[in-house]
Formats: C-alpha cells, structure tokens, sequence
C-alpha cells in the first residue's frame, strides 16, 4: 500500500509535463483531460490513504504539495501559452507565486520549529480543488471547441485567484504574528 501512495505522488508529479506537451499537440486535449482528472483524483486519494493506513511520512508531507505546484504550473504555462492568453498568464503567475511564497513559508517556519503556522488548511484544499477544477474546465472547453465553456473557466480562474491570495495572505499572517 506504502508503494501505491507514493505512486499516486509521483504521478502528479509525472502527469504535469505530459500534459504540457499534450495541451501544445492540437487534438490532444481529451487525454490531457483524462490524465488531469486522474492526477486531481490523486491528490485526493493519497492523503486519504495515507491517514486511512497510517503511513503518512515526512517525505509524503514535503513531496504532495509539491506534486500538486508542479502539475498546476505545468498546466497554467500550457494553457497561457496555448490559448495566447495575457489574462491566463497573468492570474496564473501570481498563482503560482503565492505558491512559491507559501514554500518558503513552510520552509522559514520548519527552520524556526513552527510548522504550525502553515498547516494545510481547510481552505488551502478548497483552493487547490477550484484550481484543479479550473484548469479541467479550460481543457474540456478546448475538447469541445467550446469558447462559451473556455470563457466560464476564465470566471472560475478568477476565483481560483481570489481563494489562493487569501491562503496566501493567511498562512503569511500566521508566520509573522508571533
């Protein structure tokens, strides 16, 4: 079981450059969403067993949230550049930088003995879950041909935007309160 959580992680890891590459192949986007799916569902389902088994880990704790930054930049990158989008680009930036800021969060506090400033919180799974979800939307707009379906999935990478700069601004507050 200890080998299958572990698979689910470095999937994700796996999966975000293969989508990259099928995102820029025309006609593609159906297995790019599948995969996407997949590795969404992942993300779910390793924490789950982890706990559910109790085979949580050090390097589980480090690698999923890395896993989880590494499939979302690949996908924001292939995404801005396929559809040529300064909009996708840009909220997909300061996504990823919050996502970068929060590493180091992360990092400072595990340095200072305060992991617990940056706990995963309830939120930060909501924000990862309307990510995740944005980003399949944009790929099933592009599996359809569908600009109406493309144009909502700009909405929810709004929102996307708004929950991420909230955690963002939580765990920092979080860090620098004491």
């Amino acid at each position: 079981m200890k080998n299958f959580i572990q698979f689910l992680t470095y999937f994700r890891i796996i999966a975000g450059p293969v989508i990259f590459i099928l995102i820029l192949i025309p006609h593609n986007y159906g297995i790019a969403l599948l995969i996407l799916l997949l590795a969404s569902a992942s993300d779910y389902w390793d924490g789950y067993l982890a706990r559910k088994y109790s085979m949580t880990s050090v390097l589980g704790a480090v690698l999923d949230p890395i896993a989880d930054k590494i499939l979302i930049a690949f996908v924001v990158i292939a995404l801005a550049v396929h559809l040529a989008s300064i909009y996708v680009a840009f909220l997909g930036s300061v996504i990823l930088a919050r996502e970068y800021w929060v590493s180091a969060l992360r990092e400072l506090n595990a340095r200072a003995g305060d992991t617990g400033a940056t706990n995963v919180t309830f939120l930060a799974k909501t924000k990862t879950t309307v990510q995740l979800g944005t980003l399949c939307l944009f790929l099933f707009g592009l599996f359809l041909n569908n600009a109406l379906i493309i144009f909502t999935a700009n909405f929810f990478l709004f929102l996307a935007l708004i929950i991420t700069i909230q955690t963002g601004l939580s765990y920092t507050i979080a860090t620098f309160k004491k």
